[in-house]
């Protein structure tokens, strides 16, 4: 048995968020190495440790149009608005070539 963060069972085609990093995404895949649970996400088609996931409800998942494979990871839309805010321009940024 494989489990999250939060020592609940991770079954295929669980919704997972990868705590450090916020990643989105449904489970492909499940192993056990060395005692370690280990799932594979739809998004990144990667391995990622289970004892760093948690299991996502279905009031947080969302359906978008929007996105590679249809999906939006909210997330990282937040970092990317954080990042714009710590953004500083020049004094001369704004000034025309001429």
């Amino acid at each position: 048995m494989v489990v999250d963060a939060r020592d609940l069972e991770i079954t295929l085609d669980s919704h997972v968020r990868y705590v450090d990093t916020g990643t989105i995404g449904k489970v492909l895949d499940m192993k056990t190495e060395n005692e370690k649970g280990w799932v594979k996400l739809d998004k990144t088609e990667l391995w990622y440790l289970a004892s760093r996931v948690e299991l996502l409800d279905e009031k947080d998942i969302k359906e978008s149009r929007w996105g590679e494979n249809n999906e939006v990871d909210i997330e990282d839309l937040k970092e990317k608005a954080l990042d714009f805010n710590d953004l500083e321009l020049a004094t001369d940024a704004g000034n025309g070539g001429g």
